[in-house]
């Protein structure tokens, strides 16, 4: 059974996170650290993926200054979506080959075997459910959209990328108890209609983050069939 690393990082600057998974993307491709698992939280921060649209951003720069609010463009995949404290953040940095999700043909672009993106998606989206299963939360997929739903409202979401070296970065939100009114300045992944929930609204009393860290950690295992062991 392989076994991978997990650091639970605490509040994190989006910057600093994303220098940070860089850094370890690196160290797993060359075998210095396993697969790595990174769960945290964001101070107020609005991020575009590859298929951001900047109409997506409804506040203005005053707006935005005025609720602290940082904005960056990244190489995940998805549109606009906010971080904020109270919402954990999971960055998996895992090389897809150990696990079972490297199609068999060859991409017709270059050597190396295509990337089961769409079934690592899928994967994200089982480990989320999972653990929202051991609070009683009943979340479910919706057909074509990313991401994992509770009642038609998005509890949680999900964009990732795969570096040239088979990597994954980036990866998935959980809402445990943000302010959701901070996604009344974007139209989040660019999607119109769909509301957005928190295990807050849901639970009386909330979890605190760290037993929800912890069943994210089990769901991990269980859908991975991996050991996960805590960094410090």
């Amino acid at each position: 059974m392989d076994v991978w690393h997990v650091r639970v990082l605490g509040l994190v600057p989006y910057q600093s996170a994303w220098d940070l998974q860089v850094q370890l993307a690196g160290q797993i491709a060359t075998g210095e650290i396993p697969a790595t698992l990174l769960l945290l939280e964001h101070p107020h921060t609005f991020t575009f993926g590859r298929s951001g649209n900047s109409s997506n951003l409804l506040w203005n720069d005053d707006q935005l200054k005025k609720r602290g609010i940082e904005v960056h463009w990244v190489d995940r995949g998805g549109d606009v979506t906010y971080h904020g404290p109270g919402q954990l953040v999971g960055y998996p940095l895992i090389p897809l080959n150990i696990n079972g999700l490297i199609k068999p043909q060859k991409s017709s672009v270059d050597a190396f075997p295509r990337a089961d993106y769409l079934g690592y998606l899928r994967k994200l989206e089982t480990v989320l459910i999972l653990a929202l299963n051991q609070f009683g939360v009943k979340a479910v997929r919706l057909n074509n959209l990313t991401g994992v739903w509770v009642n038609g409202s998005k509890i949680a979401a999900i964009g990732v990328k795969v570096d040239s070296h088979g990597i994954t970065r980036h990866g998935f939100s959980l809402n445990v108890t943000p302010d959701l009114s901070y996604w009344e300045g974007i139209i989040g992944c660019g999607l119109v209609g769909y509301p957005v929930t928190s295990m807050a609204c849901l639970l009386t009393p909330t979890p605190p983050m760290q037993q929800v860290s912890q069943a994210i950690v089990s769901a991990f295992e269980q859908v991975f069939d991996v050991e996960c062991r805590m960094i410090t």
